[in-house]
């Protein structure tokens, strides 16, 4: 199992556009069956941040997920509503096992 935590900052004035978007690519991305869970959460205490936090089965799972209709066109879409690039940093599980994930 692969965590992997995806730090989003975004135009102001774009938010929620971004939202749109992004919500669109985790409804499908969900369904995927390398997926284990996708999460979209936005920071209490800055508003234009963002976090995806993606857990896949394996690495081909991601490779899968990156080769999807969805997410390049949520890459493409959202790339320039970010005000840096975003940043993802790759987990490995260690509580709960992965069964109770």
């Amino acid at each position: 199992m692969i965590i992997v935590s995806v730090y989003v900052s975004v135009k102001q004035q774009m938010t929620e556009e971004f939202i749109r978007a992004t919500k669109e690519n985790a409804k499908n991305s969900i369904n995927e069956p390398g997926i284990i869970r996708f999460d979209f959460i936005r920071q209490a205490d800055s508003p234009s941040d963002f976090l995806l936090l993606e857990v896949y089965k394996n690495e081909d799972a991601i490779s899968r997920h990156k080769q999807t209709a969805h997410y390049n066109k949520w890459k493409n879409t959202v790339e320039d509503m970010m005000s840096v690039p975003r940043k993802s940093i790759k987990y490995t599980n260690i509580f709960p096992d992965e069964v109770n994930w």
